[in-house]
């Protein structure tokens, strides 16, 4: 399992404690210390659309119109914080955040 996120974001935190906890063995995977390939960004982009990126976030208020209007591609490729958080893979499928229901799939 493969906790996508970075390390300050308070939701990345529970949500890694929890599935320790439940006795999952997760790696952690920083954004911003070691970026998504273009493949990556493309499987995630692919899976969640333009649902990806966090739209009420500081990092998109702070783009350009121009990067903002760009494909969620580009946005993440310019700044990976950008994405919602976290995105977790387990075993090929993916969640994005840590809802009730994200919860509920991964923890039983």
């Amino acid at each position: 399992m493969i906790l996508y996120g970075i390390p300050t974001c308070d939701t990345c935190k529970k949500a890694l404690k929890a599935l320790e906890a439940a006795g999952k063995d997760v790696t952690f995977r920083d954004v911003r210390a070691e970026p998504l390939s273009p493949a990556e960004i493309s499987v995630l982009v692919t899976e969640f659309g333009d649902r990806i990126i966090n739209k009420q976030s500081t990092t998109f208020r702070g783009f350009s119109e121009f990067l903002k209007l760009s494909e969620p591609e580009a946005q993440i490729e310019a700044q990976p914080t950008v994405m919602k958080r976290p995105i977790i893979e387990d075993g090929g499928r993916f969640w994005l955040g840590w809802e009730p229901d994200v919860q509920k799939a991964l923890l039983g």
